[in-house]
């Protein structure tokens, strides 16, 4: 009897011993990899059916390589509440996003995260993390994020980005995202169209050169990327026509490329212009002008190198309107979208025609193109 106990007695330290040996090797892995990182296991493709169309195998080799780096983004916004005034945080809204490189980078866009107080990112490893805005451009709708990514075998889409300016209408067209919160969801279609210009978040300004496609974006797909059957990126889903569900709009890839760079390096785009501040459009068209009128032009800019005069008053403080751009390049200029988006496809060191009216008289100037700040 006593050896039998004995025996039990034993029995119960070698289990209690192996439990929490394997309970600290969880908290020391847990340790060492540290609060909020990420370790990402692409999903490994199953062994397809040897009666799938090509079409189909396609569909869904591409599915199956790329999904693992499109992620869930949670938009999270404090609120006061009526009667109590109690501060409680709530999720404000959802869309996708995609890995842009194995530094934690992610694309989304300025939309989805819109009015933040917090923002969260579900990767396909099921956790969630905390990520920080790096910057955006409301322009383009367009924003990146940041997360703390340590260990990663998923190819981010900064390594797989299609040429957007080679895109065909009638390609095939691949969206993947998370549609009401429906975890990696995939969509197909064809590029419809090229070269759509659509409203951008910020009033005033317009999207152009954007993707038509109609691969159902259901909401919460906004965010994620839009592929080709070779599953590299040519897009990013924006936007839906109002009341359609087969047309929609995605940014292409070259923009995507040259602004996510600009706001990793940077944390802002970078903008290129000659040194000038305009009225907004509603003031100009309150005076009855078609153009952009100068405001003021900047000390030692290219503009003033030129000789442009921006808005001043006379010895009696009476308004002399400064000069009214009217085309660059020879396209017209009718308002600020017209000029931001000439300016947004000029390089910095380059140099444009640009024609003004200056008391009703047209004149013309070229003019060199430098980086601005505003």
């Amino acid at each position: 009897m006593f050896q039998g106990n004995r025996i039990l007695r034993w029995i119960y330290v070698f289990v209690v011993a192996a439990f929490t040996l394997f309970a600290f090797s969880v908290i020391f892995k847990k340790f060492i990899a540290g609060p909020g990182s990420a370790s990402i296991v692409a999903p490994h493709p199953g062994e397809m059916p040897g009666d799938l169309l090509a079409y189909e195998r396609n569909t869904i080799d591409v599915f199956q390589q790329a999904s693992a780096a499109v992620v869930f983004v949670h938009n999270l916004q404090n609120r006061r509440e009526f009667f109590s005034f109690n501060v409680t945080e709530v999720n404000a809204g959802t869309g996708s996003g995609f890995l842009w490189d194995d530094k934690g980078h992610i694309v989304t866009n300025f939309h989805v995260v819109q009015g933040a107080t917090r923002v969260a990112v579900t990767l396909i490893d099921g956790n969630t993390y905390n990520a920080d805005i790096v910057g955006a451009e409301p322009r383009k709708d367009m924003a990146v994020l940041k997360i703390d990514l340590r260990k990663t075998n998923v190819v981010p889409f900064g390594e797989k980005v299609s040429n957007s300016a080679e895109i065909l209408v009638g390609q095939k067209a691949i969206a993947i995202g998370n549609p009401y919160g429906l975890d990696n969801t995939l969509t197909v279609g064809n590029v419809s169209a090229l070269s759509r210009s659509m409203p951008s978040v910020m009033d005033g300004v317009t999207i152009r050169d954007m993707i038509q496609t109609d691969a159902p974006i259901n909401p919460g797909n906004s965010g994620g990327p839009l592929l080709d059957s070779r599953g590299q990126l040519i897009g990013m889903n924006t936007m839906i026509l109002r009341g359609s569900t087969g047309i929609g709009f995605a940014v292409p890839s070259n923009t995507i490329s040259r602004i996510v760079n600009q706001i990793i390096q940077y944390g802002r785009p970078v903008q290129s212009g000659i040194g000038i501040e305009i009225f907004e459009d509603r003031i100009t068209r309150s005076i009855g002008v078609e153009g952009v009128v100068l405001r003021e032009v900047y000390s030692d800019s290219p503009a003033e190198k030129a000789g442009l005069k921006g808005t001043s008053r006379d010895q009696f403080g009476r308004i002399i309107i400064g000069d009214i751009i009217v085309s660059i390049d020879g396209a017209p200029i009718r308002n600020y979208d017209d000029m931001y988006n000439a300016f947004d496809e000029k390089k910095p060191g380059s140099t444009i025609e640009l024609v003004y009216l200056r008391d009703g008289e047209e004149r013309k100037e070229t003019i060199d193109v430098v980086t601005v700040t505003n």
